[in-house]
Order: structure tokens, then sequence, then C-alpha cells
């Protein structure tokens, strides 16, 4: 019975909880050259939490990260409509906001260059988005619930995730199948009046050519 042994049914469900929560944290390291700029790209619906934290990685441990080994972040809408997130000439930093639209952020990370010199950098980049984004221990502290409780709630906002990030896929795609609609039909209608204009060329030409050697009889 379900009552009697509940362990493997909780460890299922732990096992489920961090396989959806990898799914939903992107962590990465990569390289920037000084004076280049890198954005990234991340899909973002309606009233989601986001969280980012960057660093420039230390390449000699124990010792100080040199002064001029700087970034600028700026975090944005797709097209810089809205700002979410701008620092400068920083080493390390994090942004946190509430998406009021759905649709494309970035990211982009500029190497500051401070001098002839080019070096190349290593940002060590984490980026949550909806459930993995929220700081469950305080919730818990706040809310006075035991383990198994803040577990279940995981699970709950989770799903309702999930169920929210289907619902918008759905919608995209329903949005990209009017789109590809509109454009056959346009299509269709350009290609309907290139005929028609390719037809009543070729028939001018017809008939200038008919007019053409009557006139010097050649007919």
């Amino acid at each position: 019975m379900i009552g009697s042994n509940p362990q493997p049914h909780l460890l299922f469900l732990l096992v489920l909880m961090v396989g959806l929560f990898t799914c939903l944290v992107q962590s990465m390291r990569f390289d920037l050259q000084t004076g280049v700029t890198r954005c990234i790209a991340e899909d973002i619906k309606k009233n989601s939490m986001t969280i980012g934290n960057y660093s420039i990685v230390n390449p000699n441990e124990g010792q100080p990260l040199p002064s001029d080994h700087t970034i600028s972040v700026q975090v944005s809408t797709h097209g810089g409509s809205a700002n979410h997130h701008l620092a400068t000439h920083v080493q390390s930093g994090q942004f946190a906001f509430v998406a009021h639209q759905s649709g494309d952020y970035l990211v982009c990370f500029f190497g500051d260059k401070t001098h002839d010199s080019q070096a190349t950098l290593s940002i060590d980049f984490v980026w949550k988005t909806g459930v993995a984004a929220k700081d469950w221990s305080k919730i818990a502290k706040k809310s006075h619930i035991d383990r198994m409780q803040l577990e279940v709630q995981i699970l709950q906002e989770t799903a309702m995730s999930i169920k929210e990030e289907i619902s918008y896929l759905h919608e995209r795609g329903v949005e990209m199948l009017d789109f590809n609609s509109t454009t056959n039909s346009r299509m269709l209608w350009l290609s309907f009046v290139s005929f028609l204009i390719c037809f009543s060329v070729a028939g001018l030409q017809l008939w200038h050519l008919k007019t053409f050697f009557k006139k010097n009889k050649i007919l």
C-alpha cells in the first residue's frame, strides 16, 4: 500500500524535482576578450522571476585579480526597449527582476579595454528562471514549514511552471502557424501576380512581333 512505504515515492519525487530543476538553470563558463561583446539570449515568459550571477574567474588562486580585468554587463529586452541591469567596470555582480512581458531577454558582456594589450577573461555565469530562481530557504523560514511540506510546495510550483510553459509554447506555436499561413497566402498571391505579369509581357511581345512582321510584309 502507498501509506505503508512512502520512501520509494518520495525518492521518485525528489529525482523528478532534480531533473526538472536542471532544465531551469543555465550555468556556463566562457572566454571573453577585451574589447569584445558577447550576448546571451533567453526566452522568458511574462511574470517569471529571473536571477543571474556573474564573475571573472581568477586564473591565479591565492592572488588578487588584476584591477584592470573588468567587464561591463547589460540586461535588456530584445531590441533594447527596456534595461533591467547595467554594471560598468566590475569584476562580479548579480541581477534579479520579474519579466513584465514574454519574449527574448539579452545579457551582454563587454570586456573593458583599459590598455593597448589584449587579454582573455574567463567568465562564470549562472542564470536561473522560474521556480529555480526562488530562494526556497527564505520561503521556508518565513512560512514556518518543514522539509516535507517545502518539497511538496516546490514540486507543486514546478508542475505549475511546466504547465504555464507548455501553454506559452502552445500559444507561440499557434502564432507561428498563423504567421506561416499568412506568409503562404501572400506568396501564393505574389506567384499569381508574377505569372500574370509574365503572361501579359509575353502577349505584348507576340503582338509587337506580329505587328512588326505585318508592317514589313514579312508575313
